[in-house]
């Protein structure tokens, strides 16, 4: 943008993007033109373009059983990838029966769910001596929300050369999201590639949630306020931001309205007894009726939801 068509509009005080950084800071994410927008493929997925790719599975993936039988449910509804978390971040340190990670063999469990339904894979990785074993068996790397500005962490994730999901911390503004995306942006253009970037909204803390169990917002404003400034697509996760599955459709249908270009949501065969957040979890009918609601509703603003 430095140089351009564009500059932000600084006539605000306190906004907290300037042209300094826009330059200096995040040349690379940041736009050139107004119309500057990247699209780009993963496992033969576009996103930033017309499809508004749907990423679906449950938080932890907690037996082959499961994500197999979860995968081939949320494909058969429309989904274009399977999500779930083999290596999985708990805002505890206890492990127990309920709260596991299945870690290689998490992994070993989503590969049969691909190889049984096609599904490419997103999963997390969080921590720089597993990125190897993780970038092996999935398609995206997914970035967790506490990782977002765990430097060393983007800056050897983007050394893969993979393309890569960045989800923003749930306390971090728009200028903190958009500079940990330069780190892996860096590299990619050191690898003289094309940025592979995928920014997932997933919440933010504020004052009022609405109910006693949620813990987040979701930040809608910020896929419009992002697009102004960034090339790199947007997406959002309902699930994790309500932490209530009524909220779940509304939210979906909302974020494409609001221009998102992926959704992402947790769905389980058996939400009350998911081994990890139950309350936000879709069940496989509910996942096919939200899919069927979304459709109307991209159609509307000039988008797809079926690949």
């Amino acid at each position: 943008m430095a140089g351009a068509n564009m500059t932000v509009d600084n006539k605000f005080p306190g906004k907290d993007i300037t042209q300094d950084d826009i330059d200096g800071k995040i040349p690379l994410v940041a736009k050139k033109s107004a119309d500057h927008r990247t699209k780009f493929e993963c496992a033969g997925i576009e996103f930033g373009g017309a499809l508004v790719p749907v990423m679906a599975g449950p938080n932890t993936v907690e037996s082959e059983e499961l994500i197999v039988k979860t995968a081939k449910g949320i494909k058969a509804a429309g989904a274009h990838f399977l999500r779930g978390g083999a290596f999985k971040p708990l805002t505890f340190p206890y492990r127990s029966p309920k709260f596991f990670e299945p870690r290689e063999d998490g992994l070993k469990w989503l590969q049969v769910a691909k190889q049984e339904t096609g599904l490419p894979i997103v999963t997390e990785v969080m921590e720089i001596s597993k990125i190897d074993i993780v970038a092996q068996n999935c398609d995206m790397l997914q970035i967790g929300t506490r990782n977002m500005q765990n430097y060393p962490l983007l800056t050897e994730v983007g050394k893969t050369g993979m393309p890569v999901m960045l989800k923003r911390g749930y306390g971090a503004s728009l200028r903190d999201w958009l500079m940990a995306a330069e780190y892996i942006a860096l590299e990619h253009d050191r690898l003289g590639q094309q940025q592979k970037i995928l920014l997932c909204e997933r919440g933010i803390v504020a004052n009022h949630t609405h109910r006693a169990t949620s813990r987040f917002l979701l930040d809608l404003q910020v896929i419009p306020a992002a697009q102004e400034i960034t090339h790199l697509p947007i997406m959002s996760d309902p699930s994790h931001a309500t932490f209530w599955q009524p909220w779940v459709k509304s939210m979906m249908l909302a974020s494409i309205a609001a221009g998102a270009d992926g959704l992402m949501l947790e769905v389980h065969p058996d939400p009350v007894n998911a081994a990890v957040d139950p309350l936000q979890c879709s069940s496989l009918e509910q996942f096919d009726d939200i899919m069927k609601a979304c459709r109307p509703v991209a159609q509307a603003v000039g988008r797809t939801v079926d690949a």
